[in-house]
């Protein structure tokens, strides 16, 4: 009897799954508001492609990675990063993209992702474009692609940036932040009038005083403040100082042509400003301690309540400065050991400013002054005082003549000198007002002005 051997059907093999992610981008926001955009063509065509794909076992993730508004010469982009990290936690098996630039438009970059996608064993698929990233050929085909999609970026840019220059050689203006004293209207610079005088404020006063820190203290006590509400400080001076805008000119890369704009800073003040900035600032600061007047003037007295009066002498080329009783001045102190005829004006002077900072620092003096500022300044708090009195020591040394003079001023009411030492006393309604002015500066201004 022959026995007939029973063959079975072969089991139909089970498809695996392949989770697809959709990505689109476009490099501008253009047209983005519009109900059917530019991602969405992009996504129907990844999306039906996919739906062909259904009997190889390909299906949509949920998750839309949708970039609009960002350059593919950088991965720096949302929803591309949020991809990698769905990558990297193994949530996708397939990337669909329309084009390849779509992805990347760097071949350095795309390099960079295929070596994450290869690392999670996961493939890329160009649907206007066929060719597989797990062989060779696929990878050559995948760089020549590349390689003239990096090279029409770059074409682009270049482009872009002669369009630039050229713009700018006809002295127009091409966005960025608007400087004080402007507004853009039909992209155009015009005059802002209730800026302006504040512009040319800022060169006046730095072309009297040479110096930038006074400028801004003027600036300050005046009210002046930027575009933004906040005070001038020293480093906006300079910017301002520096802009060629305000004398109706537009620079590009070293080049200057004339704008379109009209000037707000006249030539003449332009030129003496730019004349004091040539000057380097060790010179400038000692020209401005030179005309300077005695840190102490009516405010330095005798036991006898009578001021003593700053003068100098130059003896082998050196300058000695003094303050003199005037009795001694008028000839009738002779015998007289109750007043102190004449004393050295650096050491008076430091000596007063030593006393001076070291008071700033008692907390009796703190609160005093929190008390006096608080009159004007309700929502000032004893620590805000405090450490604002503390940044004034450091920045001290740092300031031109003319800007500690003021601040002495400001502080000291009287100094007594006598035969058993000097007594200060200080203006605690100065001490508020300086902790004002102080704490309206922000403190990266303070350590610029350092």
């Amino acid at each position: 009897m022959t026995r007939r051997a029973r063959i079975e059907p072969p089991m139909p093999a089970t498809t695996k799954k392949l989770r697809c992610a959709v990505y689109t981008r476009k490099s501008t926001d253009e047209g983005l508001e519009k109900e059917f955009n530019t991602l969405d063509a992009q996504r129907d065509a990844c999306e039906a492609y996919i739906t062909s794909q259904r009997a190889e076992g390909w299906l949509l993730v949920r998750d839309r990675y949708d970039d609009g508004g960002f350059s593919g010469g950088t991965l720096e982009r949302p929803a591309l990063q949020r991809l990698l990290r769905d990558i990297q936690a193994d949530l996708v098996d397939v990337i669909v993209v329309y084009k390849i630039d779509r992805l990347s438009r760097s071949l350095m970059d795309f390099a960079k992702l295929v070596e994450v996608m290869d690392a999670h064993g996961v493939t890329f698929v160009s649907v206007t474009q066929s060719f597989n990233t797990t062989t060779s050929m696929g990878r050559l085909t995948l760089n020549i692609l590349l390689s003239f999609a990096q090279f029409e970026r770059e074409v682009i840019g270049e482009r872009i940036r002669d369009k630039f220059a050229a713009s700018r050689a006809r002295g127009m203006w091409m966005g960025g932040k608007v400087p004080l004293g402007y507004d853009v209207v039909a992209r155009k610079l015009v005059v802002n009038e209730d800026e302006a005088p504040r512009v040319r404020r800022v060169f006046e006063i730095f072309a009297e005083t040479g110096s930038g820190i006074e400028t801004a203290a003027r600036l300050r006590a005046e009210g002046a403040t930027s575009k933004a509400g906040r005070p001038l400080d020293k480093g906006d001076v300079y910017k301002l100082l520096n802009n060629r805008t305000y004398v109706g000119e537009a620079a590009h890369k070293g080049q200057v042509y004339p704008g379109e704009h009209q000037a707000i800073v006249p030539r003449e003040l332009w030129d003496r400003a730019h004349a004091v900035l040539q000057i380097s600032p060790r010179v400038r600061a000692n020209q401005n301690r030179a005309q300077t007047p005695a840190l102490l003037k009516g405010l330095i007295f005798g036991v006898d309540g009578r001021a003593l009066s700053p003068t100098h002498a130059r003896k082998n080329g050196r300058l000695y400065r003094y303050y003199v009783a005037q009795r001694v001045l008028k000839g009738d102190a002779a015998g007289d050991a109750s007043i102190v005829r004449r004393v050295s004006a650096a050491e008076i002077e430091a000596a007063v400013v030593d006393q001076l900072r070291a008071l700033l620092r008692q907390p009796e003096i703190v609160v005093g002054t929190w008390r006096a500022a608080r009159r004007e300044a309700p929502d000032l708090t004893e620590g805000e005082v405090q450490d604002a009195l503390h940044r004034l020591d450091p920045l001290w040394e740092h300031l031109f003549p003319a800007e500690q003079a003021r601040i002495v001023r400001s502080l000291v009411e009287r100094v007594v000198v006598g035969p058993a030492g000097a007594d200060i006393r200080l203006r605690l309604d100065g001490l508020g007002g300086l902790v004002r002015d102080l704490t309206a500066i922000r403190p990266d201004a303070l350590r610029a002005a350092a």
